[in-house]
């Protein structure tokens, strides 16, 4: 875009804008550098299979009230041509705390109800895992929830849902995004406010899901044992501490810096139970009370961020593929039959396969992206769904919802610290039982970052000319993932590394892992060749 023709747009988004905090934004870039005003409007947010995401501020490549109303009109434009009872079975629209998340879920049903479309908008703010088990107790045809997860302070963000109650994967994702280039972002019509097509739901959905959190309970004859929790100053923490009485569990210990809803994240710069020193309040909170494990939600309260005490009295947190472990040796154990499924993703750990092969059960290994493992059990109704997960804190536990849900893996959770506790065990004696029947799985990551063109230009570079050997070691095979732009280096002695372009950071990941030994050597090799 030339400078004229960029000015000439930024002056339409100002005109059009309704914030008076975005409208300052959007004039100072107007009045700044050019280079400022082109960096926000060449180009536009994409929608993918993740929807919107990126910080809140003014023009197309930010999160604010018009990319909003495009993308909410491009989604009815799309439930419109492809679902003909779209308007009577409406859009169910819930929201975080985040900043502006409130206007921003308003403003979609707003847009909804001027296309003839029945909104359902919540009251109050909302995990994402409630809202996204609401779309099919209400068979709705879509669902959005205004949400930017774990993702640091500035960021909002906008995931979608369709009829199924699975996120979008392709091709919608593409049609959607399709119908949003046909939207002007600076003319989208809005039905009033109390337009007759908008509901206001909240509590009457929040206690249907509460009403099924008893049922991912294996044991509830057997008794809690203390346990910490944060929600990480997200939406989760009231409604699982409820789920928990619903459960029949002990009230939690909770973290009171962090339970209240809170945008600003005061006491974590990245609010992400992954991230070293995130759970450190709750860790503390752990020892303090005697805790058997503690629990975080991430702010949304999809993740699930789990630390554990050891024997020297000191805390661990653990990782991903731990806690996925954990949940698979446990169901496994407590269900029967041949027919029964577990999914976890391609960068997840092996051992899930091996622990399936074992019970005589089937398992599938799927994209990355929990999007694909709720796709996967809608693939398979035959089957008798156990457990999905994924290494990034992603699980599920029960058939509803068809994502990721912390609030339910946290019963679940708690439930399983408490038949260790009564069998006389830990977490970490279940995870060293695990590890002498399979041996010992050790994981490592790493990242570099550098453009997603860049990136994808690594990969296939990688793919096009494969190393022989890595670290050493023989590469004994060679897999491509395409669709999840994934190579996979099996090694000699039972070592796996692979790399893909991250799907939504300017960065290549890659990711380890061996059995008694430590894979990071092999990651830092193939690292190494990426110079």
């Amino acid at each position: 875009m030339t400078d004229a023709s960029v000015r000439e747009t930024a002056d339409r988004w100002l005109a059009a804008e309704p914030d008076d905090d975005i409208r300052i934004e959007l004039q100072a870039l107007l009045d700044g550098p050019s280079d400022d005003l082109i960096g926000r409007f060449d180009g536009r947010l994409q929608f993918g299979t993740a929807g919107l995401r990126a910080a809140v501020g003014a023009g197309p490549l930010r999160m604010n009230r018009l990319v909003v109303q495009q993308a909410a009109a491009g989604l009815a434009r799309y439930l419109l041509a492809t679902d003909p009872q779209a308007r009577q079975r409406g859009v169910v629209i819930g929201y975080d705390a985040r900043r502006k998340s409130d206007v921003f879920a308003s403003d979609t049903a707003r847009v909804m109800a001027a296309h003839g479309i029945r909104a359902m908008l919540f009251d109050q703010h909302v995990p994402t895992p409630v809202l996204a088990w609401s779309i099919t107790h209400l068979d709705a045809a879509a669902g959005v929830v205004v949400t930017a997860s774990h993702n640091p302070p500035a960021d909002n963000g906008y995931k979608v849902y369709l009829g199924d109650g699975a996120q979008i994967v392709p091709p919608h994702d593409i049609g959607i995004s399709a119908q949003i280039d046909l939207v002007d972002p600076t003319a989208v019509t809005l039905a009033g406010a109390d337009d007759a097509l908008i509901e206001s739901v909240g509590d009457g959905l929040i206690e249907a899901y509460l009403a099924a959190i008893p049922a991912v309970r294996r044991r509830p004859d057997v008794p809690g044992v203390p346990v910490a929790y944060t929600a990480m100053h997200g939406v989760g923490g009231a409604i699982l501490v409820r789920a928990f009485e619903a459960a029949g569990l002990p009230a939690p210990h909770v973290v009171a810096e962090q339970f209240e809803p809170d945008g600003t994240f005061p006491t974590v710069s990245f609010p992400n139970p992954e991230e070293p020193g995130a759970m450190d309040l709750l860790m503390a909170l752990g020892a303090a009370v005697g805790a058997h494990v503690a629990i975080a939600n991430d702010p949304d309260a999809d993740r699930l961020g789990a630390a554990i005490p050891q024997p020297d009295g000191s805390w661990r947190r653990l990782g991903g593929d731990e806690i996925g472990w954990l949940f698979a040796d446990y169901l496994l154990s407590q269900t029967s039959g041949d027919d029964r499924l577990v999914i976890t993703t391609l960068v997840s750990s092996a051992l899930l396969g091996k622990m399936a092969k074992a019970h005589g059960v089937h398992s599938a290994e799927t994209f990355t992206g929990f999007k694909w493992i709720g796709r996967t059990m809608l693939d398979h109704p035959d089957l008798q769904f156990v457990l999905g997960y994924e290494q990034a804190l992603g699980y599920l536990v029960a058939e509803r919802p068809l994502d990721k849900d912390g609030i339910s893996a946290a019963v679940l959770f708690a439930e399983i610290a408490g038949v260790a506790a009564a069998e006389g065990r830990t977490l970490q004696d279940r995870l060293d039982d695990i590890a002498t029947r399979f041996g010992r799985h050790v994981l490592s990551d790493a990242s570099v970052r550098m453009t997603p063109a860049e990136a994808a230009a690594k990969v296939r570079a990688l793919q096009a000319d494969p190393p022989d050997m890595i670290g050493g070691r023989a590469v004994l095979s060679v897999e491509e993932y395409p669709e999840a732009d994934l190579l996979r280096f099996e090694l000699e002695g039972g070592v796996r590394v692979q790399i893909r372009p991250s799907g939504t950071e300017p960065k290549v990941k890659l990711y380890g892992e061996a059995v008694d030994e430590d894979p990071a050597p092999f990651v830092a090799a193939l690292q190494a060749l990426l110079d």
